[in-house]
């Protein structure tokens, strides 16, 4: 098996959590591009900068974390129609983290002054390090298929 890559999507926590209850994640207004970019086994995380979208309560915290399962992208509604597209993704128990005391952490935050900056095509690629902190800041557990890195670091107090 190859070795798994680690991306966060920002999504409005409505939408993720209907991700985590339906056990799919949909990215970029439900386009399929960046979700053919991962495969099974993959680890994949929700950054909500709102609650809902487009003008909810700012939110600025990871609301989800979980492990692609088939690397499959459909459309959902199971037709050729305009539905948007989805990838299954098993999502790991976990507790929304607030993204500022990360982000001195994060080292794919490069600008920690405009760290809003990361998140502005809505989908990247981060290292496994990175999502090892966003993993022990939700206070979530990752199984070892998904747990690469052989020394995890912790989030910051």
């Amino acid at each position: 098996m190859d070795t798994p890559n680690y991306w966060i999507a920002a999504i409005a926590q409505h939408d993720a959590l209907a991700g985590v209850a339906g056990g799919y994640a949909e990215v970029a207004y439900g386009k399929a591009g960046p979700l053919e970019r991962m495969r099974a086994g993959d680890g994949f995380a929700v950054y909500s900068p709102r609650a809902t979208w487009p003008d909810g309560e700012p939110l600025q915290a990871f609301t989800a974390i979980g492990r692609v399962c088939t690397g499959i992208v459909y459309r959902a509604g199971g037709g050729a129609g305009a539905g948007p597209f989805r990838i299954a993704v098993e999502y790991f128990s976990a507790a929304p983290a607030p993204i500022r005391p990360l982000i001195d952490v994060l080292s794919f935050i490069r600008n920690k002054a405009h760290w809003g900056a990361a998140f502005r095509f809505g989908f990247i690629k981060v290292p496994p390090e990175d999502f090892a902190v966003l993993a022990a800041a939700m206070d979530c557990r990752l199984p070892v298929a998904v747990a690469q890195p052989s020394e995890m670091p912790t989030a910051p107090a």
